[in-house]
């Protein structure tokens, strides 16, 4: 086989393909005896029929076609290879020449979107600023007053409703006079704004046994989008007492016995999630830094089919605003992958099975599914080898981020090392936060050493 690649562009190469016959032969022969199993020849058992009753029946052209269909993901691959193209998207092929006859050799060439070739600047001594930390007497409070809400009790109350009231309701939707869903006995706390639109402006002045109408679009389901008619019934009205702070709730609510030693436990609490975002702010800002100073090339091809993917995913295909919006995260989200991944094959960053594990559970967690059964998913749907890839580029950026130059805005320097909690005391809000099935903003989450 022969190949050569010609350029077209930082981010799209054509590749032209020649076979010689001896090497498309096998393929030949292969879509003799698959055709041959799917006709039936009489005087000739099914299987057995020889090539040219075959050629006879179906034709040349439709062995070939089988061939070339099964030979095309081959050479190309072997082609893309020899020619060291890192080929991405989907590729446009154009068939030159087939063998209509025994001995002519096969050609093709293939148009296809590649990763671009990065030239990286030093990456060790980068300068980033980050806040200083800082804990206030109302971060404290907060903290607290999410404490004792763990502990508080809903009682109910003879009024109507307010926001922040945990209220017990029926709710139902309709289009067009038939009735979408229903839900009985619903819990929900008013002006959570995680149902429909609109409800928590409905249910605020409801009393219990009142029932009011509104309309709001649905947000899932078969009717996902479409503006439904609803019903919502307040059954009861119920408001959380928060329990006294004392040495009683500091002892129900913590190891301590003093209401003195719990608070001051919150403040460190408190002070280490500062510092921890100091190392999310040095992650993001080291990356930024490098976007902003790193020439990324973005296939616009690979752009256009992320964003169209997106849109007819959320049934929006017509909304030109919300397209560009789209459109420029895709781009930000691919220039982050494409630099990472450069840096990570510049360091040669190797994953360790643990780590791949690690990340497969943190992930999991995150879908609030089972590890072992989340792994078999993404092992069926192909994703691992994309996991893979998106540890790489996490070790790549704390590798990064390691070397990095960061000082707080009073000018102190930061020991990122210092900054890891461990894992049970690490912010729940700061998991894995990449999707499976998105593009993803490509960034570790640890602010040190992966």
């Amino acid at each position: 086989m022969k190949s050569a690649v010609e350029t077209l562009s930082p981010t799209r190469v054509k590749l032209t393909v020649e076979v010689p016959f001896d090497e498309l032969k096998p393929m030949l022969d292969d879509a003799y005896k698959t055709i041959g199993s799917q006709i039936q020849v009489p005087g000739f058992r099914k299987g057995k029929v020889p090539s040219r009753i075959i050629d006879q029946r179906v034709g040349r052209g439709a062995v070939i076609q089988e061939a070339v269909n099964e030979a095309l993901p081959k050479f190309f691959a072997e082609a893309a290879e020899a020619e060291e193209v890192r080929a991405i998207g989907q590729p446009e092929v154009d068939v030159t020449a087939v063998p209509l006859e025994d001995g002519q050799d096969f050609t093709f060439t293939v148009e296809t979107d590649v990763r671009p070739t990065i030239e990286l600047p030093e990456l060790t001594g980068i300068a980033v600023t980050v806040d200083d930390v800082a804990v206030s007497d109302d971060d404290v409070e907060e903290r607290m007053t999410a404490l004792r809400e763990r502990f508080g009790t809903l009682v109910g109350v003879e009024r109507a409703v307010e926001d922040g009231d945990h209220v017990s309701i029926d709710l139902s939707a309709s289009i067009d006079g038939e009735e979408i869903d229903s839900v009985t006995g619903v819990s929900y706390e008013v002006g959570s704004k995680n149902m429909l639109e609109g409800m928590d402006d409905a249910l605020v002045g409801m009393s219990a046994g009142e029932t009011k109408e509104f309309t709001a679009p649905l947000a899932g389901g078969d009717h996902e989008g479409r503006d439904a008619d609803c019903t919502v019934t307040v059954q009861s009205v119920k408001v959380r007492e928060l329990p006294e702070l004392d040495d009683e709730f500091a002892q129900l609510a913590s190891q301590f016995d003093t209401l003195d030693e719990l608070r001051a436990d919150v403040v460190s609490q408190a002070e280490q999630a500062a510092r921890y975002e100091q190392g999310i702010q040095a992650r993001d800002k080291v990356l930024e830094h490098l976007l902003e100073t790193v020439e990324v090339p973005v296939p616009e091809g690979v752009v256009e089919a992320e964003v169209h993917s997106h849109l007819e995913g959320e049934n929006r295909l017509e909304d030109d605003e919300h397209r560009d919006e789209v459109g420029e995260s895709t781009r930000k989200a691919l220039k982050a992958q494409f630099l990472l991944d450069a840096i990570a094959e510049k360091l040669e960053v190797k994953v360790e099975q643990p780590e791949l594990i690690e990340y497969l559970v943190m992930s999991a967690q995150q879908y609030g599914m089972d590890p072992n059964q989340f792994a078999q998913a993404i092992d069926q749907q192909g994703q691992i080898p994309s996991m893979v890839q998106e540890v790489a580029r996490r070790k790549a950026l704390a590798a990064v981020l390691d070397d990095a130059a960061v000082t707080d805005a009073s000018g102190n320097a930061v020991d990122l090392d210092a900054l890891v909690p461990d894992a049970e005391e690490a912010p729940a809000d700061d998991a894995a936060d990449t999707p499976v099935d998105e593009a993803p903003e490509a960034a570790a989450e640890e602010p040190a050493k992966a």
